[in-house]
């Protein structure tokens, strides 16, 4: 079965962005899926199962990030990974 790739523009909420913590939880999540999964932030694409990868990003509080999933489970993933960014992964 062809996937189509999914995609969505998000605004990173919590005020410390994207630092340790919350990527641990979210690469932790993405982990179980067998999607790809991207984040496109300032030009780059990030692989998002990767810790050191998120991390030396940068992604700051304000930022908006696309998330791109692609695979069997890809809106599932991408559903997941959204909610995350979202909710500001549980921070102020």
């Amino acid at each position: 079965e062809e996937s189509k790739m999914v995609s969505k523009k998000v605004k990173v909420v919590n005020s410390q962005g994207f630092h340790m913590r919350p990527v641990t939880t979210f690469v932790g999540a993405m982990g179980k899926y067998d999607s790809d999964i991207k984040i496109l932030s300032k030009g780059n694409e990030i692989n998002g199962k990767s810790l050191m990868a998120i991390v030396a990003a940068c992604i700051k509080c304000g930022d908006e990030v696309e998330v791109q999933c692609s695979g069997a489970d890809e809106d599932a993933a991408l559903q997941e990974a959204v909610g995350m960014i979202e909710s500001g992964f549980g921070e102020e």
